[in-house]
C-alpha cells in the first residue's frame, strides 16, 4: 500500500512542480508524511481519504504549472520537514524535477555563503591544531576529508601539512557527489602538487560507508565502477591547472547524481573514483597509489566537517555517517566533526521570522552517545571526547567593512546577511516563498546586525581518537 500510494503522491508532485514536504503539510498537515511512508510508517484510512480527496480536488491543476496550492491555512509554527541534502549541479538529472531545482538554488546560497563568511577558514584552523595530535605511519600521512565542499578547507589543511609534514608523501580522499564542487576543489589543487610534489589525491563519489576503502557494496554498482588515474606530467602548476581542466569531459560523464526515490537524497549514478598524482614520483608514490580491490582505509585524520543535515535524525548521523567515519581511522588516529550550533545572532534573525524554529536539535553529546551505541564493541579502541564549549564551541564572522554596519546598511549586506542565516539554519525553499512576499525578513536582519553590530555563528566540534597501538 505503501508503494502504491507514494506513487501516486509523487506523481502529483513531478506534474505540478510541487515539493513532497509542502503536499504533505497542504494534504494532512504534516510536511513529513512521504518520507515516513518511505520509512515504512503506516497511516489510517481516514489519512488516506484525505489524501487522495486532496489530489481529486486539484486534479485539474496545468501540469508542469507550480501552483500553489491551499487545502487548509498552513500551521502556524510550520513542522520540522524531511532534511534536505545536498545540491547537485545543473544539468544532473533526477527523479524528481522540483528537488532538483531546490538543490540548484542552494548551490547559490552555498557560493554566496561562502564567499561572504569565514567558516571555511575557521574549520581549517581548528583541524590544523589536530594536526599537531596525529602519529603518521609510514609510507604516508593518510587524510580523509568527508565532504569536500568547494575544498577551501582541504586546500589550507594541505597547506598546513605541508609546513608540519613537509617530507612526508600525502595520501588524501576526499568525498564529494556534487560536481559543481569537484571542479572547483580541484581548481585549488594545482598548486599543492608544486610544494608538495610527493602527493596521491583521491576524490571519489562513493557513500560514506564506501568511500574510506574505495570499495563500493554493491554488485551492481562495483560492476559499473569508473576509476581513473591521472599521472601529471611536467613540474609547473600551470601544467599541472591545464591537466586538471582536461578532466572536465570526464567530471561531466562520469560525476553524475539522482534523486532515490527511496530517501529523496542525492546518490550516484555511477561510482567514480578519480587518483591524480605526479609521474616524476611515481616510483616513490608506488606503494601509495591506490589499485582497485586493494585499498585500506586507517587514516590519521578523518575530516568531517557538516557532512550532514542538522535537521536528519540522530539515528542517521550516528549509523550513516559518524559511525562509518570512525571505523575507518588507523592507530593514532584522530576524526573531527563539526556542525553548528546556533545561539547566535544568526539565529536570532531566525526567530524574527520563524519564532519556535530550532533547526539544531543534537548537539555533540547527543551524537556521540548514539555512536557509542551504534557501534558498541567495535569502539572500545575508540576515544570519544566532547570536550568543554571554551574548546568545543568557535565563532566565524560574515565579512563586513567597519563603516557598512550603520544606521543605513546597504541592501546587499543585508541579502548577504539574510542568505548567511537561513543557509546556516537549512531552511527549506517552500517556508521562503511564504516570507519572501513582504519585507519583514529584511527588517528583522536589519535589526540584528544593528543591534549586534555585525553577524556571526557558532560551529560545534567534537573528536574521535584511536588508541595507539
Amino acid at each position: 500500500m505503501n508503494e502504491q500510494i507514494l506513487q501516486e503522491i509523487s506523481e502529483f508532485c513531478r506534474q505540478r512542480g510541487l515539493a513532497e514536504s509542502t503536499f504533505g503539510r497542504r494534504a494532512v498537515n504534516d510536511g513529513k508524511l512521504a518520507s515516513r511512508l518511505r520509512n515504512g510508517g503506516r497511516i489510517t484510512t481516514d489519512t488516506l481519504e484525505r489524501i487522495r480527496s486532496f489530489m481529486s480536488r486539484n486534479v485539474d491543476a496545468m501540469p508542469g504549472r507550480r501552483r500553489v496550492l491551499f487545502d487548509a491555512p498552513p500551521p502556524a509554527i510550520l513542522p520540522v520537514i524531511k532534511p534536505q541534502a545536498p545540491p547537485v549541479a545543473s544539468g544532473q538529472a533526477g527523479d524528481d524535477p522540483q528537488r532538483n531545482f531546490r538543490f540548484f538554488d542552494n548551490r547559490q546560497k552555498y557560493l554566496l555563503f561562502v564567499n561572504t563568511c569565514s567558516e571555511k577558514w575557521e574549520i581549517a584552523n581548528r583541524v590544523d591544531l589536530e594536526l599537531a595530535n596525529i602519529h603518521p605511519r609510514p609510507p604516508a600521512v593518510r587524510v580523509f576529508d568527508a565532504g569536500l565542499g568547494d575544498g577551501t578547507v582541504l586546500a589550507r589543511v594541505m597547506r598546513s601539512m605541508h609546513d608540519r609534514f613537509p617530507t612526508m608523501p600525502f595520501y588524501i580522499v576526499g568525498k564529494e557527489i556534487s560536481l559543481e564542487d569537484i571542479r572547483l576543489t580541484l581548481h585549488k589543487m594545482a598548486d599543492r602538487f608544486v610544494e608538495h610534489p610527493s602527493t596521491v589525491l583521491v576524490l571519489t563519489n562513493l557513500a560514506y560507508l564506501e568511500a574510506p576503502w574505495l570499495a563500493v557494496k554493491s554488485l551492481s554498482a562495483a560492476t559499473s565502477l569508473v576509476w581513473k588515474d591521472l599521472p601529471m606530467e611536467g613540474s609547473t602548476a600551470h601544467s599541472f591547472e591545464q591537466q586538471i581542466t582536461d578532466l572536465e569531459p570526464f567530471l561531466a560523464e562520469n560525476w553524475k547524481a539522482r534523486v532515490s526515490t527511496k530517501s529523496g537524497n542525492p546518490v550516484y549514478e555511477r561510482p567514480a573514483i578519480l587518483v591524480i598524482y605526479r609521474n616524476d614520483h611515481r616510483f616513490l608514490l608506488d606503494q601509495i597509489v591506490p589499485k582497485p580491490g586493494g585499498t585500506v582505509a586507517d587514516y590519521d585524520l578523518v575530516i568531517a566537517s557538516q557532512p550532514y543535515r542538522a535537521r536528519s535524525s540522530l539515528e542517521f548521523k550516528a549509523q550513516r555517517v559518524i559511525a562509518p567515519l570512525a571505523r575507518a581511522l588507523g592507530s593514532g588516529g584522530r576524526m573531527i566533526a563539526i556542525h553548528s550550533y546556533g545561539h547566535d545572532p544568526g539565529m536570532e534573525i531566525i526567530h524574527q521570522v520563524w519564532p519556535n524554529d530550532n533547526p539544531f536539535v543534537h548537539n555533540r553529546h547527543d551524537l556521540l552517545k548514539a555512536v557509542k551505541l551504534e557501534l558498541g564493541p567495535a569502539g572500545r579502541d575508540l576515544n570519544f571526547n566532547t570536550y568543554s564549549d571554551q574548546r568545543s564551541l568557535f565563532r566565524y564572522d560574515m565579512h563586513t567593512l567597519p563603516s557598512e554596519i550603520s544606521s543605513s546598511i546597504g541592501t546587499s549586506t543585508l541579502l548577504a546577511a539574510w542568505n548567511a542565516a537561513i543557509y546556516v539554519a537549512q531552511i527549506e525553499d517552500d517556508r521562503l516563498s511564504d516570507v519572501h512576499s513582504d519585507r519583514r525578513y529584511i527588517e528583522a536582519t536589519r535589526e540584528v546586525l544593528q543591534k549586534r553590530g555585525g553577524l556571526w555563528f557558532y560551529d560545534e566540534s567534537f573528536v574521535i581518537s584511536h588508541r595507539r597501538e
